[in-house]
């Protein structure tokens, strides 16, 4: 299955009302959730070098982000579009020197018309955004840098 057909698949699946799909075929194993669930997972489970390729190349671009053992690095969970705010005419969610808790909102990221909400998993202070707003993201990709809290 090559990455037209998946994305054909994903087409046809958000146009119906399935809430859960997964299919496993030799080397890829496919997950898709909609609906009610608060994040929605896509994962696959390619063996192949390109994916180890990936794979390092990902942990070389978080590795850079680690800057010392209290500063937390909150990753993108699925690949979407990046939004700061609720709404254009809303404020940002968190910005520079905020202080946040564990369960705060961050921000969205939108995957398949789907509006999933990403939480914060500490207490601390962000001391960074690394991404633009309405940006594209790729899954596991760094998003803020915050300083936790203790």
């Amino acid at each position: 299955m090559n990455i037209n057909e998946i994305k054909e698949l994903i087409m046809a699946i958000d146009k119906t009302s399935i809430n859960k799909f997964d299919i496993e075929m030799n080397d890829l194993k496919l997950s898709i959730q909609k609906g009610d669930v608060k994040t929605t997972g896509l994962s696959a489970d390619v063996k192949d070098e390109s994916k180890q390729e990936v794979s390092t190349l990902n942990n070389e671009k978080i590795e850079e982000f680690e800057t010392d053992k209290n500063t937390y690095i909150v990753n993108a969970p699925i690949m979407g579009t990046f939004y700061s705010a609720s709404s254009p005419e809303a404020g940002n969610y968190v910005n520079v020197g905020d202080q946040v808790k564990k369960g705060d909102t961050l921000c969205i990221l939108e995957a398949m018309k789907l509006m999933n909400e990403i939480e914060c998993d500490v207490d601390g202070e962000i001391i960074e955004v690394l991404v633009e707003n309405e940006e594209l993201v790729e899954y596991d990709q760094p998003l803020f840098k915050i300083k936790v809290n203790g």
